[in-house]
């Protein structure tokens, strides 16, 4: 057919149009309907979709396209032709010449390449795309006859993908750690079609004689069959048909079961399944368990269910996974168990009865609709992504205006308590405000940025978001959205990576044990735990519950690192914060409201102290601006021994160093940070921000942190002479009116972020109370 007239250019009239799609698939558009073809078939509804096929040899001495259109769809189907003689690089270069044209006939500036197979990225990976996609449909390397580069260019192909698809949970698993917007789609179904096998009452011509009962599989007859598993049952049970309907492919014909009671019935229009379907009794899934069927999840289990039939299936573990609670699916692992478990299907009423309740309100969560509807919401967040970051990502720094000659507030420190008592200072109790901070942002420690490669990082470590409180979290959400994101940690131990805080699945894997329930993992951490009449120390905390070897393996090396300091030197405060489980809940925190700020800490920052009441001066230390103006009450939210000039000395303080590096992959850690308990290993933990933030980012960065003695405080060190002499500090501070101290390093206490964001609401709850007595007494 003729290029032109197949599918004549159409320049888009708006900048906004929907991008084309080009749809590269190892499978013909009109052999077997599977997932491309349903997915296709709707992103068509809006789109022009081109659906590139393997490229077929010609005796032409040139290469050319064939552009085929079929009935019910406006897809187009793309068949390259290529001379026979050439060799691969030859094909490869003619290929993506056929692609250019086909671009320019499509008129679209940048189409969004959607990608089956990675064996066609090596001619299509120099199209500026406005979303690379890559539907993962199968692990196509386990399959027979997989060409040896495969692996390779999927790499290649996972690396330079906008977003990733998997075909089912199992292959999300094994692929997870390989990008950073990847999703796993199982198999889902157009149960309209299908369910009319349930109402369709007489079978066609080449079924409708066999003799009963009829058990039925529908796919392509290929090396993920059981052919022997089909052999024994055929032999066991000679009155049961067996139909196979579907091409056959890479399995000689010879090789194929034969029995009186077997049927080939060939390949058959998708249209006419549910006429099939209705001539059976029981729906089979007999896949051999090979590495050809590791990863599949088979579109047939949906559309069987959806035709109201009992499936029998082999212990394919997507299949499993999805439908092991749904009535109707009957798993076995031999041939003995198979011909059992058709006979207990048949018990069930074929396309009526009370078990299909359960069926239909599952299968009204699968629909290919609501999987499209999904999966194009996520590639157009890909294309507008990719459309932002043209230009360089940028911040504007704060502003830094100070053109008032008398604040009613000085505030020190432009971290949580300073930022929330300005806003609410200047918002609510209409107060003018100087903000200083000596470093060059806001936001203090949770400050994050854009580095140079365009990736957002935490400049001072991993900042976690999480809370009970409702009306700290609706506070916040004044200035920002939020992503939810809960919080995963893992520890390195001797090359293990498990689950911290400790639970079952970490005992599990530490000892090799197989605890199978939370009574099992409380007995066994009983046993071991060590109890004492008295905790004193966080040593004492750790063994009390869990006992030496768990203490030694997990607390003792991480806290030397991180404190300086044994922990039966440090108060019991430090790890008894930190739980035990005996569940396999691996979230580390375990708050009602767990959430990153969608566009980052310094962002929501930005929005919090964006009044006309706030001034602010950055670079700055308060002793520099405190005698600009001389009667304005300060909040101070800096070291208090460093207030009062050290008066009785210095107040102990952890710090940190941070070592930021980035990589040209995207993704190095399996979940946000892992933790390093060994003191052999010089950093505490190792964090890889883009789980944290959810940033796409081809690259990625990481940041190694070490605990020291000397640079910024972080951590004030939970030691009762620390204590004594914070409280000396503290004496001096409520002997001053004029001052008021907010904060961590104010307060000389560990505070997470929420309860910081709490200790300034209240704060100016005071403010706010003595404002509105002043206002009765005539003071203002």
């Amino acid at each position: 057919m003729d290029v032109l007239t197949a599918d004549p250019k159409k320049k888009e009239s708006s900048s906004n149009a929907r991008a084309p799609v080009i749809c590269f698939s190892h499978l013909r558009w009109d052999y077997v309907v599977q997932r491309p073809q349903h997915l296709m078939k709707r992103f068509a509804r809006d789109r022009h979709v081109y659906f590139f096929e393997e490229f077929i040899p010609t005796d032409h001495h040139l290469a050319y396209l064939e552009i085929h259109p079929f009935a019910g769809t406006t897809v187009k189907s793309v068949r390259p032709r290529i001379p026979r003689e050439w060799t691969e690089a030859q094909r490869n270069t003619g290929l993506a010449g056929l692609l250019d044209e086909l671009l320019d006939l499509v008129g679209h500036p940048k189409p969004v390449l959607w990608f089956y197979t990675p064996m066609m990225f090596p001619f299509a990976r120099h199209v500026d795309a406005a979303a690379i996609v890559h539907d993962c449909m199968d692990e196509l390397a386990n399959f027979r006859f997989a060409p040896a580069n495969m692996v390779k260019l999927e790499r290649e192909l996972m690396h330079r993908a906008d977003v990733v698809f998997t075909g089912g949970h199992s292959l999300y698993d094994a692929k997870r750690l390989l990008h950073d917007n990847i999703h796993p789609f199982p198999s889902s179904v157009d149960v309209g079609h299908f369910r009319s096998a349930r109402t369709v009452p007489i079978s066609p011509p080449d079924q409708a004689d066999l003799a009963g009962p009829v058990l039925g599989f529908c796919g392509v007859i290929d090396e993920r069959l059981d052919l022997e598993l089909i052999s024994v049952l055929a032999a066991r049970r000679p009155s049961w048909s067996i139909v196979l309907i579907g091409p056959v492919a890479k399995i000689r014909e010879e090789d194929l079961p034969r029995a009186p009671n077997i049927h080939y019935l060939g390949q058959k229009d998708y249209k006419v399944l549910p006429a099939y379907f209705s001539g059976w009794n029981v729906a089979l899934m007999p896949f051999a368990m090979n590495e050809a069927t590791r990863f599949i999840s088979p579109t047939k289990t949906p559309e069987y269910l959806a035709a109201g039939l009992a499936v029998v299936t082999t212990p394919v573990v997507d299949v499993v996974r999805q439908y092991k609670d749904i009535s109707g699916v009957f798993f076995a692992s031999d041939a003995s168990e198979f011909v059992e478990a058709c006979e207990a299907a048949m018990n069930l009423k074929p396309r009526s009865g009370k078990w299909l309740k359960g069926v239909d309100e599952f299968l009204s969560t699968v629909s290919w609709d609501e999987t499209h509807r999904k999966m194009d919401g996520l590639v157009q967040e890909a294309a507008e992504t990719n459309l932002r970051s043209i230009s360089p990502i940028s911040r504007k720094p704060a502003k830094m205006r100070s053109k008032r000659r008398a604040y009613d507030f000085l505030i020190v420190g432009a971290g949580f308590a300073g930022a929330v008592l300005a806003e609410r200072l200047a918002n609510k109790g209409k107060h003018n405000v100087l903000v200083c901070d000596r470093r060059s942002h806001i936001a203090g420690n949770a400050y994050d940025f854009y580095n140079e490669h365009g990736v957002l990082v935490h400049k001072y470590g991993p900042h976690i978001f999480h809370t009970n409180s409702e009306m700290i979290f609706d506070y916040l959400s004044r200035f920002t959205a939020w992503r939810p994101y809960e919080h995963r940690v893992l520890a390195d131990v001797e090359g293990k990576l498990l689950p911290i805080p400790i639970n079952r699945t970490t005992l599990n894997g530490l000892y090799g044990l197989d605890l199978k329930d939370d009574d099992a993992a409380a007995q066994y951490l009983a046993s071991k735990a060590e109890p004492m009449d008295r905790v004193r120390t966080s040593k004492d905390v750790v063994i009390a519950q869990v006992g030496l070897d768990l203490y030694r393996t997990f607390f003792e090396g991480y806290t030397r690192k991180q404190w300086g300091l044994d922990p039966s030197q440090l108060d019991k405060a430090v790890t008894a914060r930190i739980p035990t489980r005996t569940n396999t809940d691996d979230r580390y925190f375990q708050d009602t409201f767990q959430a990153m700020p969608k566009e980052g800490y310094t962002k929501m920052f930005e929005n919090m102290l964006d009044s006309d009441r706030i001034d602010i001066r950055l670079n700055t230390d308060f002793r520099d601006v405190r005698d600009e103006f001389p009667g304005t009450h300060i909040i101070f939210t800096g070291p208090i021994d460093e207030f009062f000039n050290y008066q009785y000395g210095r107040l102990p303080y952890r710090c940190l160093r941070f070592e930021h590096t980035t990589y040209d992959q995207r993704r190095i850690l399996p979940v946000g940070v892992v933790n390093f308990p060994s003191e052999e290993i010089p950093y505490t933990r190792v964090t890889e921000f883009k789980h944290i933030t959810g940033q796409v980012h081809p690259k990625t960065s990481v940041c190694h942190e070490y605990a020291c003695s000397a640079g910024d405080p972080y951590y004030p060190i939970p030691r009762p002479e620390n204590q004594e002499l914070y409280n000396q500090y503290a004496l001096l501070a409520r002997s001053r009116s004029d001052v008021t101290f907010v904060g961590r390093l104010a307060s000389y206490r560990y505070y997470n972020m929420d309860q910081v964001v709490g200790q300034a609401l209240s704060t100016f709850k005071r403010f706010a109370a003595r404002d509105t007595a002043d206002h009765s007494l005539g003071v203002r």
